[in-house]
């Protein structure tokens, strides 16, 4: 079996504006792909672009996919691993890009085996429920949209924090009081704090019951997490200080985490993804499955993994419900409440419409 051809969109979805500490987005940057071969089996892939993060944009990822598909072309997909090699030698980063193709070689593979890539991957199914995330806004509104979520029945609220330190004390304390203390809480303050401002705030929070706090500061201040790790009366997960297993494998050894968030966008995809967590899984560090703002496609293909994975115990898999103001999704996982469900169709099992898909700025390499 060889690539044939790639066909690639920018494969942008309009939203309501939403808000983290590094910025606010207003519509999801995303990249969709299309890998064809010759014996008619066609991988889809999707990757979502968060420049505040990753650094990449939706028109980097655009330029990258179109040399990747050149790389690819006529290849076997099959060689999963000897593919995003060529990928990482022809360019260091970019995993953003790179998570796409990754994806579009796994359906690829699934499809062949005639199997649900949960199954390709070696799981099976398990109740996946996923936490929904409130952006930063004021104490009082932040509060009131949780109040909300709890009368929608949802049982695990994600706070976006990082604005200011002494505000997000006042933002947790109106939502607790909100909602009392049976709903869960996270809170994700995207690199916002400094060391000392993390310090004061999670201290100041010990007493709300938070589960963790993803990427309290700065990647660059890694050597102080682990004196934030046991200060803290919160356990702290890594995210953005962890794209790689090797990152994984540094902040594990310095015990500078409780938890580690794995992206697909962030790592470059499945195969780095399962890395990550076989190095977490032999430190009896625990995972989260995390997103951007991925459409039904890359969403789909999460729960896959998750499904596939035990250590990845937390879900934050609501990035659909973020705003997005379009889903031209065609099957794909569904959401009963904030449970997540799949099909068993072969691969990943889901496609975006072409109606959809025809206005967009495309490419065929």
């Amino acid at each position: 079996m060889h690539i044939t051809h790639t066909e690639i969109y920018k494969y942008a979805i309009p939203m309501l504006p939403f808000t983290i500490a590094t910025g606010t987005m207003h519509f999801a940057q995303n990249i969709f792909i299309r890998i064809h071969t010759n014996e008619g089996l066609i991988g889809v892939g999707e990757c979502s672009a968060f420049p505040m993060i990753a650094g990449e944009t939706q028109n980097t990822c655009y330029e990258m996919a179109k040399d990747f598909a050149l790389v690819w072309k006529n290849k076997n997909p099959l060689a999963i691993e000897e593919r995003m090699q060529e990928l990482d030698l022809f360019t260091a980063g970019n995993y953003t890009a790179k998570s796409a193709f990754d994806m579009a070689l796994y359906d690829i593979a699934a499809k062949l085996a005639n199997q649900p890539l949960y199954q390709y991957l070696g799981g099976s199914k398990k109740t996946i429920e996923s936490d929904l995330t409130i952006g930063i806004d004021t104490p009082e509104k932040m509060a009131a949209t949780a109040i909300t979520f709890k009368e929608k029945g949802v049982n695990i609220i994600k706070v976006k924090l990082g604005k200011n330190a002494l505000e997000d004390v006042e933002r947790m304390k109106q939502i607790r009081n909100a909602i009392g203390n049976e709903i869960g809480i996270r809170i994700d303050a995207n690199q916002g704090w400094s060391y000392e401002d993390a310090v004061m705030a999670l201290t100041a929070m010990g007493p709300y019951n938070v589960a963790f706090c993803e990427q309290p500061m700065r990647k660059w201040n890694d050597e102080l997490l682990p004196s934030l790790v046991k200060l803290s009366p919160i356990p702290i997960m890594a995210d953005e200080s962890v794209f790689t297993h090797h990152d994984a494998a540094r902040l594990i050894k310095h015990k500078a985490c409780d938890y580690i968030n794995i992206k697909f966008a962030k790592s470059g995809g499945i195969l780095e993804a399962i890395k990550i967590n076989q190095v977490a899984e032999t430190n009896g560090i625990a995972c989260m499955m995390g997103g951007m703002l991925e459409s039904r496609v890359a969403l789909t293909a999460k729960v896959h993994f998750a499904m596939a994975n035990d250590n990845i115990k937390f879900y934050d898999l609501d990035t659909c419900l973020l705003g997005h103001l379009a889903d031209p999704v065609i099957g794909g996982v569904t959401y009963k409440g904030m449970e997540l469900e799949l099909t068993d169709t072969p691969g990943i099992g889901a496609d975006v419409s072409n109606d959809y898909l025809k206005d967009l700025e495309q490419i065929v390499i």
